[in-house]
């Protein structure tokens, strides 16, 4: 129990330094910079070519949006997160030591160039993503978590990270396994992570692009505004196009859905009217009981 203890206390004053340093001492590698860097790039270019001319600057949920950017990529981790997400580690790796398992890497890629190891990552790791994501939707109980994103009635970039804390523990968990069992030899996954945020940021973005052919490969916010429809087809009850970064498995799998130009459509979900506005009540929404759990129907 000792060394748990210790975990937990390490993992707290270690995260608090290591964003400390960040905000400090920026460097190459800081995820801090290149989040505000990225964040004012996109915002840049809403403003200088918005697909939505009449929607403002500072559009409906600018600012809980931009918190939730704080939240969820920094304060999280700073409240408890990264305690958690280490102390489960320790456990998983202590529950394989009574089996005489030192760790379960099973495929070895270490010894593959740095830029293809990052780029399977970056591909099985959104495959991932995508599954889970389309769980969130078809699960009632991961939906009432869902919500919250989807409470969004104007896109812009920072809605990206207007999400319940508790998906990011459901993604993390669900992605560990299979990424622990690759043995990467690379330490620069920022990159990706980066990358990833990069493009979240432009698939919310009020921005009217579709990247053309590559528009089968990479999400886009042409294809993106119609995951968040309010309205949506007697056919796809749970909802269409759950690309994170790519939309190339909504196109594999038949649930791409692009039936016209989304420009102006509604965005929300059904009974959005009572849905909170604010973030506190939002974080609470999905723990307090109610009856009759409905899809995003």
């Amino acid at each position: 129990m000792d060394k748990y203890l210790d975990i937990i206390a390490n993992s707290f004053s270690g995260y608090y330094h290591y964003l400390l340093d960040e905000i400090t001492n920026p460097s190459w590698t800081s995820y801090f910079y290149w989040l505000i860097g990225l964040s004012l790039l996109v915002w840049v270019l809403e403003i200088l070519i918005p697909w939505r001319k009449d929607q403002k600057i500072i559009r409906k949920g600018f600012w809980l949006d931009t918190f939730y950017i704080v939240f969820n990529f920094f304060l999280f981790s700073l409240i408890g997160y990264n305690a958690l997400s280490n102390v489960g580690v320790e456990l998983f790796n202590d529950f394989l030591s009574l089996f005489g398992i030192e760790n379960i890497v099973a495929i070895q890629l270490n010894n593959l160039p740095a830029w293809s190891q990052l780029l399977i990552m970056f591909v099985l790791a959104d495959f991932i993503q995508w599954n889970v994501h389309r769980q969130l939707h078809r699960r009632a109980w991961l939906w009432e978590f869902h919500k919250i994103h989807h409470s969004v009635k104007e896109m812009g970039y920072a809605a990206q990270f207007r999400f319940h804390f508790m998906e990011t523990i459901i993604y993390k968990t669900v992605q560990y396994l299979p990424l622990a069992m690759i043995g990467f030899g690379i330490k620069e996954f920022f990159v990706i992570h980066m990358f990833a945020v990069f493009v979240g940021h432009l698939n919310h973005a009020n921005l009217g692009w579709n990247y053309g052919p590559l528009g089968y490969i990479f999400n886009n916010p042409k294809m993106h505004i119609w995951h968040h429809a309010k309205e949506l087809p007697a056919e796809r009850p749970f909802g269409m196009n759950y690309g994170l970064s790519l939309s190339i498995w909504d196109y594999l799998f038949g649930t791409a859905y692009i039936p016209k130009n989304g420009k102006k459509i509604e965005l929300g979900f059904y009974g959005d009217e009572d849905f909170p506005d604010d973030f506190k009540n939002q974080t609470l929404f999905p723990f307090q009981k109610r009856t009759n759990l409905k899809t995003n129907q």
